[in-house]
């Protein structure tokens, strides 16, 4: 008796789960594709561009100063004690400032990523709740149909609230 019981409580618990499982709304957002794609990628990497190329100039420019110096002094034959200091002086500074650069350039880089995956989570949450998902999958994703990638349409709110030089 009490099987049958446990049986008939399995089989509706059964019935009343299937109908809620196909209301589920699923979805998928290829967040690689959007840190590539978004308007506001394109405009860190230019603001990014335009804020270390002096430097980037002025670093290559000494590297290749160095370099020249070093061929003339090796052509040259004898070097002085003090030629050979203030070469190893201007290579030691160099690659200070070339260290500097690069972490200054990591952190700025690191800050405006920072800022793009905000903004791209903001936008699926947006997205998300306008269409009533009960469930948007990112990363670890190892398949995902097309019918439910709504990748373009993340992009699509992505573009619309670009606002240039992140005016908003």
């Amino acid at each position: 008796m009490v099987r049958k019981v446990l049986l008939s409580l399995l089989v509706s618990a059964a019935a009343f789960a299937e109908p809620s499982a196909a209301d589920i709304k699923i979805g998928f957002v290829n967040v690689g594709r959007l840190l590539e794609k978004a308007p506001q990628a394109e405009a860190a990497k230019k603001e990014l561009e335009k804020e270390f190329s002096g430097r980037d100039k002025k670093l290559v420019a000494e590297q290749k100063e160095i370099k020249s110096l070093e061929e003339r002094l090796a052509k040259g034959g004898e070097i002085t004690k003090e030629q050979e200091r203030d070469l190893m002086n201007r290579k030691r500074e160099a690659k200070r400032a070339q260290d500097e650069f690069r972490e200054d350039f990591n952190l700025r880089r690191n800050e405006e990523l920072a800022q793009l995956q905000k903004e791209i989570f903001e936008a699926i949450q947006s997205l998300a709740k306008e269409e009533n998902f009960d469930l948007l999958l990112t990363d670890g994703v190892v398949y995902a149909a097309e019918s439910i990638d709504v990748t373009d349409k993340v992009e699509k709110k992505l573009v619309a609230s670009y606002r240039p030089s992140g005016k908003k």
